[in-house]
């Protein structure tokens, strides 16, 4: 299970991104990253945050803890901006949030290049979570205690923001698409064990892992959502999608291991 935590006090924004993420303290004394529901993806960022997230850990990479965190609108009443006011007025009820690392530093390939190993299962995780962001621009990588932590996730998932409905046959096509975005991924250059990366990563996420962690999403986050007649058919749908996307033959596996070159990395 996932904690749940309450907000305390809003610290400073981050407005590296567009959804304006934000430092805040909660009840039991951490200092976290928090995501707002009422930002621009709303709470499918939140999703895709949480599915990712867990499904990272599961696999052996370091992410910060995910809470849940619980957000009076009122504590915004004395923040001077006014975008920030609305947001926090729009986002009231349960959130998402990372732990905040202090002293953290941004990712740099020249300055901390990754062994092949680790490139390898990064680059095969954020294919099969098609997780777009994750470029030389913008790596939301963190180098922590002299290892690398992986940071937001809300813009994997993107197919659930057109969802086929509940449409088997149409969600499984959707599954079998290839990573477009790898050819752009900051640790592509590295990367050069993909194969056995997928060996290895692959067997790990069997339904009943996945079940677990789409069971922790909350309901509120998967309600009236077009196409499906209860928060439990979304669920399956997401199930239903990364099973399949895990199915051998894994195509988009093997185009990884062609690169951009045309020729197998690993």
């Amino acid at each position: 299970m996932l904690r749940t935590v309450t907000a305390t006090r809003y610290v400073t924004p981050l407005r590296e991104g567009g959804s304006l993420p934000a430092i805040v303290e909660a009840d039991d004394f951490g200092t976290y990253v928090l995501k707002f529901r009422g930002a621009g993806q709303g709470r499918k960022a939140l999703v895709a945050e949480l599915v990712a997230g867990e499904i990272s850990r599961h696999l052996g990479l370091l992410v910060p803890e995910i809470v849940l965190v619980d957000l009076d609108p009122n504590m915004g009443r004395a923040e001077p901006d006014p975008e920030i006011q609305d947001l926090l007025k729009a986002s009231f009820g349960l959130n998402l949030a990372l732990d905040y690392l202090p002293a953290s530093l941004g990712f740099d390939p020249l300055v901390n290049p990754p062994d092949s190993k680790l490139a390898s299962r990064i680059l095969w995780f954020d294919a099969l979570v098609q997780n777009v962001d994750r470029t030389p621009r913008n790596t939301n990588l963190l180098v922590w205690h002299e290892k690398l932590w992986l940071i937001d996730h809300g813009a994997a998932l993107y197919f659930h923001h057109n969802w086929p409905g509940a449409d088997g046959p149409a969600l499984e096509a959707i599954a079998q698409r290839p990573f477009a975005a790898a050819h752009d991924h900051v640790l592509l250059p590295f990367a050069g064990e993909i194969e056995k990366a997928d060996a290895d990563l692959a067997p790990k996420l069997t339904p009943e892992v996945l079940h677990g962690i789409l069971a922790l999403i909350p309901d509120e986050w998967l309600a009236e959502e077009r196409g499906f007649e209860s928060t439990g058919e979304v669920r399956a749908a997401y199930l239903t999608y990364l099973t399949t996307r895990l199915r051998e033959p894994r195509v988009w596996a093997r185009a990884l291991r062609q690169g951009t070159t045309g020729q197998p990395r690993g």
